[in-house]
């Protein structure tokens, strides 16, 4: 089973939220042990173009906010249906989102 490394950036008072919905779709396994994370504080920045509706700011301004990086792993065959649930949770039109292959031993 190949792992990948799913990361993404959320204000902090979602981090629960999309926690939750990665883990109740498979994410986070580690061994024997479950709900397996990190996460720290950042900035994020982002300018809406037209048409765009943010959930911070306004569009066509440029905005700066506190968010943290969180980090998690998935199994490969889980990917899509983790990637569908934590941009179900989250509360940005266009969540960003970082998927990484984990090298092997």
């Amino acid at each position: 089973m190949a792992s990948l490394k799913l990361v993404w950036f959320v204000p902090r008072e979602a981090l629960d939220a999309t926690r939750e919905a990665v883990f109740a779709a498979g994410a986070g396994r580690i061994g024997e042990y479950e709900r397996c994370s990190w996460y720290a504080m950042g900035t994020g920045t982002f300018r809406g173009g037209d048409g765009t509706n943010p959930a911070v700011g306004e569009s066509g301004r440029e905005q700066r906010v506190s968010e943290l990086r969180v980090e998690t792993v998935v199994q490969a065959e889980r990917v899509a249906e983790v990637v569908a649930a934590l941009k179900a949770a989250h509360p940005y039109e266009e969540p960003a989102y970082d998927v990484y292959a984990l090298a092997g031993p």
